[in-house]
């Protein structure tokens, strides 16, 4: 992402001096910075979206990622199916998550994209009562990510971009039905399939503009 915010450039000077030992900052404006307050930045976020649904309002968590194994995160997410809020999770790799447990994970559901392209892009949404909030950056959520890396999630700002991200490249992998498939409750994968009159939906193809072979 380019940008001109003042904020965030300041935030990737301190980051840089940081990568070279010339600072030890631990505050940032914007950015979420692993090791320093990236697990903080998101368990705030998930907690947020807890308490927009105790106040009546709808919640809703989409993470975008290759792998999810903290333990404390995948509890935080429990809790946060328990408190109502619905979760898309589009893991391509290892999940330790069990979604679809009753009484623990009925809110949460996993697909796994795997396709032509290996897929990198990092994606964390939070409906946030409506004002919604969308971070990119390089981080899984793995203690290596979180507590033993540099990484960086940055804000993305603009109305414009959240709402593509949101409907034109998160709501288009959830749609997937060639190459996605749905984590069961016992940890294995179905195959998702178009039913039968439904579009066809490949998103890495439809992403990249391209159709699928006649």
């Amino acid at each position: 992402m380019f940008t001109c915010d003042e904020d965030m450039g300041a935030d990737a000077t301190d980051l840089f001096n940081y990568l070279t030992g010339y600072s030890a900052k631990k505050e940032y404006r914007k950015f979420l910075v692993a090791p320093i307050n990236m697990r903080q930045g998101i368990e705030a976020l998930i907690r947020r979206e807890m308490e927009r649904k105790q106040q009546g309002e709808a919640g809703h968590l989409i993470f975008k990622i290759n792998s999810l194994v903290d333990k404390p995160m995948i509890r935080l997410l429990y809790k946060a199916s328990q408190a109502g809020v619905h979760i898309d999770l589009i893991v391509r790799g290892m999940c330790c998550l069990r979604p679809g447990v009753p009484g623990m994970s009925e809110n949460i559901r996993v697909i796994s994209i795997v396709g032509r392209f290996l897929e990198h892009s990092r994606i964390y949404y939070f409906r946030n009562g409506g004002n919604e909030q969308i971070y990119l950056g390089s981080a899984d959520i793995m203690p290596r990510n979180l507590d033993r890396r540099v990484e960086v999630l940055f804000p993305v700002e603009d109305p414009r971009l959240i709402r593509q991200l949101r409907d034109q490249v998160l709501a288009t992998y959830l749609a997937d039905n060639v190459k996605a498939r749905l984590m069961q409750a016992d940890g294995s994968y179905m195959r998702v399939r178009p039913e039968e009159g439904a579009e066809v939906v490949d998103s890495q193809l439809r992403l990249i503009g391209s159709r699928p072979p006649a």
